[in-house]
């Protein structure tokens, strides 16, 4: 049985990167594991949903939460706040 998401991302190991999957059917754990892919730098290759790759609006949509998601959690860490507070002053989600 497919994995409802399956992301695939790639390391930066010299000219030769190997590909790695990441399978999951909890769609909170998908966009816990994409604010890992951006936190860390890997690159991103794609998103499937059922075995379909994502259109590139709703691939965008996603990274776009998983960035907002890290953008908040650094502004939080670095200013000492709440998210709440993050969230009233610039807007990320928390």
């Amino acid at each position: 049985m497919l994995a409802k998401y399956h992301i695939e991302y790639a390391m930066h190991l010299g000219r030769r990167a190997h590909v790695n999957h990441y399978q999951t059917d909890d769609p909170v754990a998908a966009e816990e594991f994409l604010v890992h892919v951006l936190e860390h730098g890997y690159r991103f290759h794609t998103i499937r949903h059922e075995g379909v790759e994502l259109q590139p609006q709703e691939t965008d949509k996603l990274l776009k939460t998983a960035a907002s998601v890290l953008a908040s959690r650094h502004l939080c860490a670095s200013l000492a706040i709440k998210p709440e507070e993050e969230r009233f002053r610039f807007g990320f989600a928390a």
